[in-house]
């Protein structure tokens, strides 16, 4: 399935399912811009922090974002949620498995693992509140290739998140590990 596939998907499960916000994970901003065609004042898109790929740089390009911005969609850059996430695993277990849990996830797909980053990442920032029901976009190097329906959490709350439905992931095994 690609991007597009994957989007048309995912809007028909929002029109037909109680969603309160739209997160979608993109790096240039690309998978963005086309989300944002689809689901305008409900989109979050989340991108990488500055310095993600070079020092003082941003990945998103300013014309997508231009294209998110015009449909009434958010844009949230900053630090990935697993990386903050080992602190609530510290104070619950007394250990820090951040990269762990970010693992385990991966076995579902890379996109599962940044499909469930997002929500807390927004929650994060304000954008999505926590409780929410959030269908949330990832993928697995570029585009899109997986959509959940994640009970919103803040990064902090980590364990109150919870993966209520998969709308789309890949089979394809290629596609399943990315680091």
């Amino acid at each position: 399935m690609d991007t597009e596939e994957l989007l048309d998907r995912a809007a028909t499960y929002a029109s037909d399912h109680d969603v309160d916000a739209v997160c979608v994970a993109s790096t240039s901003g690309e998978t963005g811009a086309a989300a944002a065609e689809r689901f305008g004042e409900d989109l979050v898109v989340v991108g990488h922090s500055y310095g993600f790929d070079e020092p003082n740089e941003q990945e998103l390009d300013a014309e997508h974002v231009e294209t998110i911005e015009a449909a009434d969609g958010d844009v949230f850059v900053g630090p990935m949620a697993f990386s903050n996430v080992g602190s609530a695993v510290s104070e619950r277990d007394g250990y820090a498995t951040h990269e762990v849990i970010a693992d385990v996830l991966r076995l579902f797909g890379q996109g599962t693992k940044v499909a469930v980053e997002c929500p807390l990442m927004a929650c994060d920032a304000g954008l999505v509140d926590s409780g929410s029901r959030v269908l949330s976009i990832g993928g697995t190097g570029s585009g899109a290739d997986t959509a959940l329906l994640v009970k919103a959490a803040n990064s902090r709350d980590f364990f109150d998140a919870r993966v209520l439905d998969v709308v789309a992931k890949p089979a394809d095994a290629a596609n399943l590990i990315y680091w």
